[in-house]
């Protein structure tokens, strides 16, 4: 039976054998990438969508073999000593370069110095890393992972600090917003290869690669430009118009041509400022709109840090922090007469009581200035227009009377070319994307439909009105949360499923949008990937596909998926099941789960991964389980709106009747010794199911959790438990219901957690405390919030579940 490490390393080579990293020739329509086996040799490889062909990009033996000749050195044709190439549209030669001499060989088996100019790529070898810069300048970065390691992302704040935003598993592909100019780390785990980048303006990829010693990025310009929904319509300050436009004094200001200044608002001040980085200017130069801004409520967290580095006694610090019910930024939009010098009224009847607004821009012609208005609350969210007398008109119109979940489903496409407007909304019950018209704001048709969500909107040719988007659940008898890439008309028409095979799907555009590499895989099953044609789907190419045998070989299983119905016995509950690798199917083993049950997203692996975390803890004599109850995000509204002032709630229902329709048909799973843990909102989760479940639960594991709502992070709060605060905070607090504990509880938290309070944890402390219940406390003096990997937690947290599940 092979070791965990042995079993990762090999799945790893499985994701990197089919994880291909195209080099696109000039003309779009042919490129090449390495190819390495399971051996670890290399082959460069040719491929002409156009012929449908897949060839060695050269002979590499020949090459070898004259490379030794001319150099007197040792070449293995299975790694030759370079890494980039140029090659022919015909492939009839390649050039490289050796000892800083550039090569180039033929068909013909002819090798010879050439003296030319190389195209050395559009690589990026990174910068100094320093302190972001402040930047209004917003951009939506692509990070494309063709190392062979999990890649971790972090933006270095404006202090300098890093803060990681995510991860990125072995070719996974994800877009990330930043500003340009802002610095950003990436880093390989399980090694110390890192670079760090400035980003640049322009929309592109940042596709990662790697050297044998260090990271490199190549920057991978779009030839068709994407629709943006938050295209700004021009900079702060427009030296190149006349007038300019300034805030001066917390008031608006004009320059003339003849540089002549003259004030034209009165109304600002310290305390309701016009903000000089929310400046529009229409293409006209005739108006201008400059939001005006009441600030926020400045409450502070004060953390103590017991065991400072730098001084002997504690320290305090303290941070800025909204929590639910605080005031926030409070935005208005302004409109002025360059040309008179004066502001023209606007009723805002359409607009109070905002949570954010959102600039779209100024119309082409200069007459109309569009925005988003989200009502704080999240219950009503209205695309706006205001003309150049004051007049405001709904172009659309969306509410609800749980949420809108805003921050992960917002989509809008203004046209102004086509004289429309795309709209992603869950009016039916799935998100979907509808279209107006621009000019009256009425609904023209639904684009998409079904039971099945649009996860995002990937590509839009407007000229040709075709749609590529995300959609989760579009295969009928497929996991409904596998992603599939499809296109459709703005009239609805022509929908088409582009990708195709069981599993979910990323895929990698040419520049010129004309083809995609598909790659789909499933937590059972190790990706392929093949060139398919965008328009059609029609399937180019086969580039590679990855093999179990290795694996099977040394005693790799697969994770079970699993199926079984939620609480209202109709609904499909998702997950999955994982065993020791010395699993002996005549024993009983106590189930653990790891619980993540936040609204914003759905948790269960569903593509092929390494999971190491999950199989270190299944490996110490557990069946490891993790799914996703109603209430978590990616299914039909309803299935969502569970959350709504509910979070308490967190799928429990669904999961226990999961875990025991699992049991029923594996023996080897024991019912009546069943624990969960985890970290952040799931720390919330964990902590309740032995609150609330403990007759089902007996043990869990808290981490850095949000034990009451009222205490964390207001946007993330107030999405899922509405504003103003009410009792419904109350009633989802796990102080509140401190003194229902039934099971075995661990706290565990940081003591500078900056994300999530760590007096919620110390809350719960006293509660518990109050209610004379015992606890395990594991405070980590100087950590912030991902406590999870900490060794003395996790010592501690083996050691708790030890006693509490395996030693009944």
């Amino acid at each position: 039976m092979a070791s965990d490490q042995n079993f990762q390393e090999l799945e790893e080579e499985c994701i990197r054998q089919a994880n291909v990293c195209p080099h696109w020739l000039p003309d779009g329509d042919a490129f090449w990438y390495m190819s390495i086996n399971s051996s670890g040799a290399s082959r460069f490889i040719f491929v002409d969508c156009i012929k449908g062909v897949r060839q060695a990009a050269f002979d590499h033996s020949g090459l070898a073999t004259e490379l030794a000749k001319r150099t007197q050195q040792r070449i293995d044709a299975r790694n030759l000593p370079f890494w980039w190439l140029n090659v022919a549209r015909d492939a009839s030669w390649i050039r490289f370069q050796l000892d800083e001499q550039t090569w180039q060989y033929s068909q013909d088996g002819t090798l010879q110095l050439w003296h030319g100019e190389l195209d050395q790529g559009n690589f990026d070898f990174g910068c100094e890393e320093k302190a972001s810069p402040w930047s209004h300048e917003s951009i939506i970065l692509s990070l494309a992972n063709y190392t062979s390691k999990t890649i971790t992302y972090s933006w270095i704040d404006n202090e300098g600090e890093p803060r990681q935003f995510g991860s990125l598993t072995i070719g996974q592909v994800k877009t990330q917003q930043s500003y340009v100019g802002h610095i950003w780390r990436l880093a390989a785990q399980d090694s110390d290869r890192s670079i760090s980048f400035s980003v640049k303006t322009g929309i592109s990829t940042a596709h990662i690669e790697e050297l044998s010693d260090r990271l490199i990025l190549r920057w991978e310009m779009d030839t068709l430009a994407e629709s943006s929904n938050t295209k700004d319509s021009e900079p702060t300050t427009i030296s190149t118009r006349r007038p300019e436009v300034f805030v001066r004094d917390f008031n608006v200001w004009l320059r003339n041509a003849d540089g002549t200044e003259s004030q034209i608002s009165y109304g600002g001040f310290v305390d309701n400022a016009f903000k000089d980085d929310c400046i529009y200017l229409s293409s006209t130069g005739q108006h201008a709109v400059v939001w005006q801004c009441r600030p926020q409520t400045k409450r502070v967290v004060h953390m103590v840090e017991s065991t400072p580095k730098d001084q002997f006694q504690p320290k305090l610090s303290t941070a800025e922090y909204l929590k639910p019910g605080d005031n926030v930024d409070v935005y208005r939009p302004r409109l002025f007469d360059l040309t008179s010098g004066r502001e023209i009224p606007v009723n805002d009847n359409l607009f109070r009581n905002p949570y954010a607004l959102t600039n779209v821009g100024w119309s082409q012609d200069g007459k109309k200035y569009r925005f988003v208005f989200n009502e704080r609350g999240h219950q009503n969210l209205r695309l706006l227009e205001i003309d150049s007398s004051g007049g405001v008109n709904a172009l659309v119109e969306e509410s609800s009377n749980t949420f809108i979940d805003y921050h992960h489903k917002l989509y809008h496409g203004v046209f102004e070319a086509r004289g429309e407007i795309i709209w992603a909304s869950e009016r039916d019950g799935f998100n979907h994307l509808y279209l107006y018209d621009l000019e009256n704001g009425k609904l023209k048709n639904q684009i998409t439909k079904g039971n099945w969500v649009v996860r995002s909107v990937e590509l839009i040719d407007e000229e040709t009105g075709v749609i590529w988007f995300r959609g989760l659940g579009m295969v009928p008898g497929q996991d409904p949360y596998y992603a599939h890439l499809a296109c459709v008309q703005f009239d609805g028409s022509n929908f088409r499923i582009v990708t195709k095979g069981e599993g979910t799907h990323s895929w990698k555009w040419s520049p010129n949008k004309q083809y995609l590499l598909d790659s789909w895989s499933r937590v059972d099953f190790p990706p392929n990937t093949v060139v398919r044609k965008a328009q059609t789907g029609e399937l180019v190419v086969e580039l590679e596909q990855s093999q179990l045998n290795r694996l099977l070989e040394v005693g790799w299983v697969s994770p079970d998926i699993f199926v079984a119905t939620g609480r209202d016995g109709e609904t499909s509950i998702h997950g999955i099941i994982l065993r020791p690798a010395d699993f002996n199917p005549s024993l009983r083993y106590p189930i653990l789960e790891q619980i993540y049950a936040g609204p914003q997203d759905y948790y269960t692996p569903k593509a092929f991964q390494t999971l190491p975390k999950l199989r270190q803890r299944a490996d110490q004599g557990y069946i490891l389980v993790v799914l996703d109850g109603m209430g978590t995000n990616w299914r039909s509204k309803e299935f969502h709106d569970v959350c709504y002032k509910n979070l308490k709630d967190a799928g429990f229902s669904d999961r226990i009747a999961w875990i025991t329709a699992a049991a029923k048909t594996r023996p080897w799973m024991d019912i009546s010794r069943v624990g969960c843990y985890g970290a952040s909102a799931g720390g919330q989760n964990a902590a309740a199911a032995v609150i609330h479940h403990g007759q089902f639960y007996k043990a869990a594991c808290a981490l850095a959790g949000c034990h009451d709502n009222r205490m964390d992070k207001l946007w993330w709060n107030e999405l899922w438990m509405g504003y103003p605060v009410d009792e419904s905070y109350e009633k989802s607090s796990n102080v509140t219901h401190a003194q229902k504990i039934q099971g075995q509880l661990m706290l565990a938290v940081g003591e500078l957690d900056a994300n999530v309070d760590p007096s919620s944890t110390m809350k719960l402390v006293h509660a518990l405390i109050e209610a004379e219940k015992d606890f395990e406390l594991v405070y980590i003096p100087g950590a912030g919030h991902q406590i999870s990997a900490h060794p003395h937690v996790v010592r501690k947290q083996n050691d708790f579940f030890r006693r509490h599940l395996k030693e009944l």
